[in-house]
C-alpha cells in the first residue's frame, strides 16, 4: 500500500487539507495518507524544511512526500519532484529541499511540466496530487517532468564562521511547541570547529557554557525532589535531529514561560558561539 505524507501551512480551519486528501482518495482509494504537519507558519520555508528533514526518514522507502508551502506557480517558483534517499518529494523549487540535499545528494530531480494539461489556482490539490498518484501507481519522474541538476538554496541555511575559527554565528530556524529554540548549528559542524575548546553560547543577554546530552541532565538528582527547582531552568542540547537547541526543562509557557518567550528569540534571530583558545581556570554557572 502506497504512503503519501502531507506537510503544509494550511492549518486546520479551512478546507484545503480535506480537499487535498479527498483528491488523493479519489484517485487511489487504498492509499495511506499521513499528516506530518499542517501548522507550518505561513510561507515559512526554513521551518518546513526542518520539519520534513526530521520526519521523512522515519517512513519506509518509497514514501511520497507532498510539501505544500509557497507552492503557487510562477516564473521564479517552479514545481519539482525529486527522488532522494529512496523517498519521493513533490514541492515548489523555493529552497525547501536544500536542507536535506546539503546532507544527501538527490538521485533524480525533474521540473514538473504537466501544467498545460491542468487549469488550477490550487497547485497542491491539482498538480502535486496528480504527480503523487502517478508515482504511487509506479510511474516514473520522466513522464511528468524534465530532468534538472540543481535546486534553489535557502539563504542563511548554514551558520557562518570567522576567519580564525573562534566564533560561529548561527540563526534560529524553528521554535517548537514547547517554545524551545532550534538553531541551524549542527552537532558535527560545531564539533569540527570546536576541536575540544571551551565555548560560550550567547543568545541576547543569556549565556551558556554547557551542552547537555539530554534535557534531564540539567537536574541534580542528588537533591531531594521536593527541594529541586529545575522546572523552567534554561539549558542547551543537541536535539534528536542533531541541531543545537536552547530549551527550558519541562517548559510550560503558562507557568514559567519558554526559552523563546523569556529570551525574546524569534525565527531568523542570531546566536553566537565563542570558542576559548586558552583554557579557562574556572567555569561559571550558566546564566539564565
Amino acid at each position: 500500500m502506497a504512503i503519501i505524507t502531507l506537510t503544509t501551512d494550511f492549518g486546520n480551519k479551512d478546507h484545503f487539507t480535506g480537499a487535498t486528501k479527498g483528491a488523493i482518495y479519489s484517485e487511489l482509494p487504498d492509499v495511506n495518507i499521513v499528516d506530518i504537519s499542517h501548522n507550518v507558519s505561513p510561507f515559512n520555508i526554513p521551518e518546513a524544511a526542518y520539519i520534513i528533514q526530521n520526519a521523512y526518514s522515519s517512513f519506509p522507502k518509497g514514501t511520497i512526500h507532498i510539501i505544500g508551502i509557497d507552492a503557487e506557480l510562477n516564473v521564479e517558483n517552479k514545481h519539482i519532484a525529486m527522488l532522494l534517499d529512496g523517498h519521493y518529494f513533490i514541492c515548489a523549487n523555493n529552497g525547501i529541499m536544500s536542507m536535506i540535499c546539503s546532507e544527501i545528494a538527490p538521485e533524480k530531480i525533474v521540473e514538473i511540466n504537466i501544467h498545460d494539461k491542468i487549469q488550477t489556482s490550487f497547485p497542491v490539490l491539482d498538480v502535486f496530487v496528480k504527480v503523487a498518484c502517478h508515482i504511487a501507481r509506479g510511474g516514473t519522474l520522466e513522464v511528468i517532468g524534465k530532468a534538472i541538476n540543481s535546486i534553489k538554496p535557502i539563504n542563511n541555511l548554514k551558520p557562518t564562521v570567522n576567519d580564525d575559527k573562534t566564533k560561529i554565528i548561527g540563526r534560529v530556524i524553528y521554535i517548537d511547541t514547547y517554545g524551545n529554540v532550534v538553531t541551524n548549528v549542527r552537532k558535527q559542524f560545531f564539533e569540527n570547529i570546536q576541536k575540544g575548546r571551551n565555548f560560550e553560547i550567547t543568545a541576547r543577554q543569556y549565556k551558556f557554557k554547557t551542552i547537555y546530552k539530554k534535557y534531564s541532565d540539567v537536574v541534580n538528582f542528588d537533591i531531594p525532589k521536593e527541594k529541586r527547582q529545575d522546572e523552567g531552568k534554561g539549558l542547551v542540547v543537541f536535539n534528536s535531529g542533531g541541531f543545537l537547541e536552547i530549551a527550558m526543562y519541562k517548559s510550560d509557557s503558562k507557568k514559567h514561560g519558554s526559552a523563546a518567550t523569556l529570551m525574546g528569540l524569534q525565527v531568523r534571530d542570531t546566536i553566537g558561539i565563542d570558542f576559548i583558545t586558552v583554557p579557562a581556570i574556572s567555569q561559571k554557572e550558566d546564566i539564565f
